[in-house]
């Protein structure tokens, strides 16, 4: 019989915790494009993994992500730090886009943050700002969920999705980080950018920010019962918002900008992570 996606999870998990010192996770973040500068606000790291060194992991393809696991601890928390999302528009099937956060849930971490860069749907968001996620829009057309049957103990398909991005969390967040407004985020598969009526349409269905990543790991991280964080750069804005024509370099170029604001907010808000 063929490895499942939740038992090939669990293997990588195992190996995880044995190549960085065998200690559960507390918390994990997983980088976004333009993230990965600030994570060193969080301290040096305590171990370093190539991702491909693990089961189940494949080298990311996209500029920004490094394809690695750094553990750090910070504030009385031990913190995977993963440089080297997927992407469905890299070519994966989904089990492989939220594999590392399966992993990172089996090696502990009841937290797991998302973060992202984002284009902004909203106007007033000027890009270096960070939105703080309340609700998504899932619209890659697939789920974690699809195929194989979850084992126990998180055996049902059906996962209720009214507190994904936890309220308890955010509230924390806010208080440690009043300067983050709320938003929604669009999740589409990519690799090209929205079309202006394709923003406008968004924009209708309420979303503040778009990307092409963090849905499909949101869902997977609340199935597996964790609490789930997002946070998203607003690296540029989104498509007609602006005149000006979108470039990946973009986001590149914002997260550089940011990174000392990052890494400070990462390091506010880990004690509540």
């Amino acid at each position: 019989m063929s490895e499942t996606p939740y038992e090939l999870a669990a293997r990588a998990a195992e190996a995880l915790l044995a190549a960085t010192g065998g200690q559960p996770l507390d918390a994990a973040v997983v980088l976004g494009s333009g993230w990965r500068e600030g994570a060193a606000g969080l301290g040096t790291p305590v171990a370093d993994i190539a991702t491909t060194d693990l089961p189940g992991f494949v080298a990311p393809s996209v500029a920004g992500h490094s394809g690695r696991v750094l553990v750090v601890e910070h504030a009385g928390r031990r913190i995977a730090l993963l440089s080297g999302r997927v992407h469905l528009y890299e070519g994966h099937e989904v089990a492989r886009v939220v594999h590392p956060v399966r992993t990172l849930v089996g090696a502990g971490a009841r937290t797991v943050v998302l973060t992202n860069a984002a284009g902004g749907i909203d106007p007033t968001l000027a890009p270096g700002s960070v939105v703080l996620i309340r609700d998504h829009l899932n619209l890659t057309a697939t789920s974690p969920l699809e195929g194989v049957a979850p084992p126990p103990p998180h055996d049902t398909r059906f996962v209720d999705l009214t507190d994904l991005y936890s309220a308890e969390l955010r509230a924390a967040v806010r208080e440690r980080a009043p300067e983050l407004t709320e938003g929604v985020y669009a999740g589409l598969r990519g690799p090209h950018y929205e079309t202006p009526a394709e923003i406008v349409m968004l924009r209708a269905l309420g979303a503040s920010v778009v990307g092409m990543s963090t849905v499909l790991e949101a869902i997977a991280a609340h199935h597996l019962g964790a609490r789930v964080l997002g946070l998203a750069l607003v690296s540029n804005p989104a498509a007609g918002v602006a005149a000006a024509p979108l470039d990946h370099r973009e986001v590149l170029e914002a997260g550089q900008a940011a990174a000392a604001s990052l890494g400070e907010l990462l390091a506010r808000i880990a004690p509540v992570l």
